[in-house]
């Protein structure tokens, strides 16, 4: 069946909620760290294990939307994620949190499921402006969850967040339940089988090589300011509160709404262009973390700059991938997907341990690099749709 507009309104709500859930925690590490009495660093570790426990989830869980039924896999997962979050409201102390950490990022992959299930029931004339609508949702999500987050946190307490977020999930259940449509699995192997699929593909696919890489290089930047930029907003001479630091997510969704405007471009035009561009706006962003670092207006226009980027490279390069291989989209957005968070979570661990050493120049430096890396990438693959 082809998608209505309702429908893909429907995916970009139920993608930009539930994977807010991964990023709940980032304005609440100061309040967590606090109630533990752990240092930052320690409680920022509850970050680095939700982004693993995404990449896992992505790993072992999206392949399997080529081989059942979508939307049943997609309000199970949901239902998992429910429980997870209730676990972590429940927690007793930090290395519990981290656990359910990593079970709230393993069980909140829904959005690249949703993924592949618009692209597979969209032409191919509107693939990208049906891709860059969802991606808008997802986005959106992901950058709001911190404003709701933190403002949460600080009138109820971070364990507030969790007992919502699990309402907001199972209201989800619901509404997936209703409005989702159904696919055909495509694939008939076994697990196994699909699994070893996954090496081929990054084998024989060199687009794909190429997207995640760069992908991976600019997540891992982009985890690394998120987990960063609470301890730079809470210390001098901020000295922010967690509402105040959630509501930078305000700034940050600013350019997640340019989404149907780069798929719009991914469908008419080389969606590679817009990588570039992309990588271009992540480097100024950077370069005005530098700069104004103890200037709160220059914060946030680099923060609208490192967005407004990381979305250009992100749904130009999904664009990309779908038109590969149509029968193993999800096999094909695993592959770019894990790769991606892979690269978050690192970025997440190596931002901690960066701020422990050198704070937030060190930071700047660091996330500079990762872009360096990614534009070095882009350069010698120029060739390349």
């Amino acid at each position: 069946m082809a998608l209505s507009r309702w429908n893909i309104t429907m995916m970009a709500v139920c993608t930009g909620m539930i994977v807010a859930n991964i990023y709940y925690s980032q304005p609440l590490l100061v309040l967590i760290s606090e109630e533990f009495k752990v240092s930052e660093s320690n409680a920022g570790q509850v970050t680095f294990f939700t982004q693993l426990g995404y990449a896992l989830g992505l790993l072992f869980c999206v392949p399997l939307g080529d081989k059942l039924e979508r939307k049943g896999q997609i309000v199970i997962m949901t239902l998992a994620a429910v429980l997870a979050l209730v676990a972590a409201a429940l927690s007793v102390n930090i290395a519990m949190l981290k656990v359910t950490g990593f079970l709230i990022g393993f069980t909140s992959v829904v959005p690249q499921l949703v993924l592949p299930l618009a692209a597979h029931l969209s032409d191919a004339a509107n693939r990208g402006k049906v891709i860059g609508a969802v991606m808008s949702g997802l986005l959106v999500g992901i950058l709001l969850s911190r404003t709701l987050s933190g403002i949460v946190g600080h009138h109820l307490g971070w364990r507030a967040m969790f007992w919502i977020a699990a309402g907001i999930s199972g209201l989800l259940v619901v509404i997936m339940m209703l409005t989702f449509p159904k696919s055909k699995p495509t694939f008939g192997g076994t697990y196994g089988d699909l699994m070893k699929s996954l090496l081929t593909l990054a084998r024989e696919q060199p687009v794909l090589r190429e997207a995640s890489a760069i992908n991976a290089c600019c997540f891992a930047m982009f985890g690394m300011f998120w987990t960063t930029v609470v301890f730079l907003l809470s210390d001098t001479p901020f000295h922010y509160t967690s509402e105040q630091i959630g509501l930078m997510g305000l700034a940050a969704a600013a350019g997640a709404l340019g989404a149907p405007l780069v798929g719009r471009i991914a469908d008419k035009k080389n969606p590679r262009i817009a990588i570039g561009y992309g990588i271009i706006f992540l480097l100024l962003g950077y370069l005005l973390f530098y700069i104004f670092q103890t200037n709160i207006i220059g914060v946030i226009i680099g923060v609208i700059a490192i967005d407004l980027g990381l979305q250009g490279i992100h749904v130009s390069n999904q664009t990309r991938i779908y038109a590969l291989l149509p029968e193993a989209r999800n096999r094909v957005n695993t592959v770019y997907m894990t790769t991606s968070f892979i690269g978050t979570s690192l970025g997440s661990g190596l931002g901690l341990w960066v701020w422990d050493v050198a704070k937030w120049n060190g930071v700047c430096l660091a996330g500079t690099g990762l872009i360096t890396v990614a534009l070095i990438i882009y350069l010698a693959t120029y060739k390349r749709k």
